[in-house]
């Protein structure tokens, strides 16, 4: 039998790999969710600056405490809410696509609290859309991620609307989801570097020129600092771009010109022609 000494010693050293199995097992599962850090962060609902409409725009979010003032509108519409909103960028989960470090938009699991639904929206400001616009945006996840994150990007017609709604699964007017990072949830689907997405405007989503905004939409359930998924978001280098209107080339204004000059030039030679032929008679 061991003795009192061998059974303590023996009983810390299972109390000693327990721990190490843990901590393997804390690593190979990508370690704790990502913190917002310490930069600015937005209350969890702004309103629009009111401004004239813009036809193009671009954002690098070098500072977001300035976004509302520039006609950008924010609305956590999570459940249960959550401590953050979105924050600016935190550089020790990746830095900026471009720009300095923190100069990106961020979001994470505790847009919601326990386990919830993550519902947390940034509208742009309003613009006058028409098909052939095009709308550009970078994105990335956390490196290793095991939590799925999941982000829309959705339009409104709706004017200068910032209507959301007022629950989790509302969309309010912005009714049109123009694109989706991760639908699915699926572990790994979200991309762990910085990637651009790119939506053009069809006829089918504006038919006429309209004025309205984007909106991106981190949208995850079952997220939260106790749910199965949600982890942390970043969204940068945001640019909108209006269709260049038809141009008019040379070769047309040129077949536009002989069509209207040849016949102003055969008639001046047929009134020449005359006046010679009277000049030769009156002679």
């Amino acid at each position: 039998m061991l003795n009192r000494a061998s059974r303590v010693w023996a009983i810390l050293l299972v109390l000693a790999l327990c721990l190490s199995v843990l901590a393997l097992g804390a690593s190979a599962a990508g370690g704790p969710k990502s913190d917002a850090g310490t930069g600015a962060q937005l209350p969890q609902r702004t309103d629009a600056a009111p401004q004239a409409p813009l036809a193009d725009f671009s954002e690098g979010f070098e500072d977001i405490t300035l976004l509302a003032g520039l006609g950008w509108a924010n609305q956590n519409n999570s459940s249960p809410l959550g401590s953050t909103g979105w924050f600016q960028g935190n550089d020790t989960v990746f830095p900026a696509q471009a720009g300095s470090p923190t100069s990106y938009l961020g979001a994470n699991y505790n847009n919601t609290s326990g386990t919830g639904t993550i519902s947390n929206w940034m509208m742009t400001p309003a613009v006058t859309l028409s098909a052939g616009d095009t709308f550009r945006f970078w994105t990335s996840t956390a490196a290793g991620s095991i939590w799925p994150d999941r982000l829309e990007l959705r339009m409104s017609l709706n004017g200068a609307s910032t209507n959301v709604g007022a629950t989790a699964t509302s969309v309010g007017d912005f009714t049109t989801v123009l694109a989706e990072v991760n639908p699915t949830l699926a572990a790994g689907g979200y991309p762990e570097v910085w990637t651009e997405y790119v939506v053009t405007l069809t006829a089918a989503q504006v038919p006429a020129p309209t004025l309205g905004r984007f909106a991106f939409r981190y949208f995850v359930t079952d997220g939260g600092p106790s749910g199965a998924n949600s982890n942390y978001i970043g969204i940068d280098t945001v640019s909108y771009t209006a269709a260049a209107p038809t141009a008019v080339t040379l070769s047309t204004l040129d077949a536009q010109a002989n069509t209207t000059l040849l016949p102003l030039a055969a008639l001046a030679l047929l009134v020449t022609g005359a006046a010679l032929v009277l000049r030769r008679r009156i002679a």
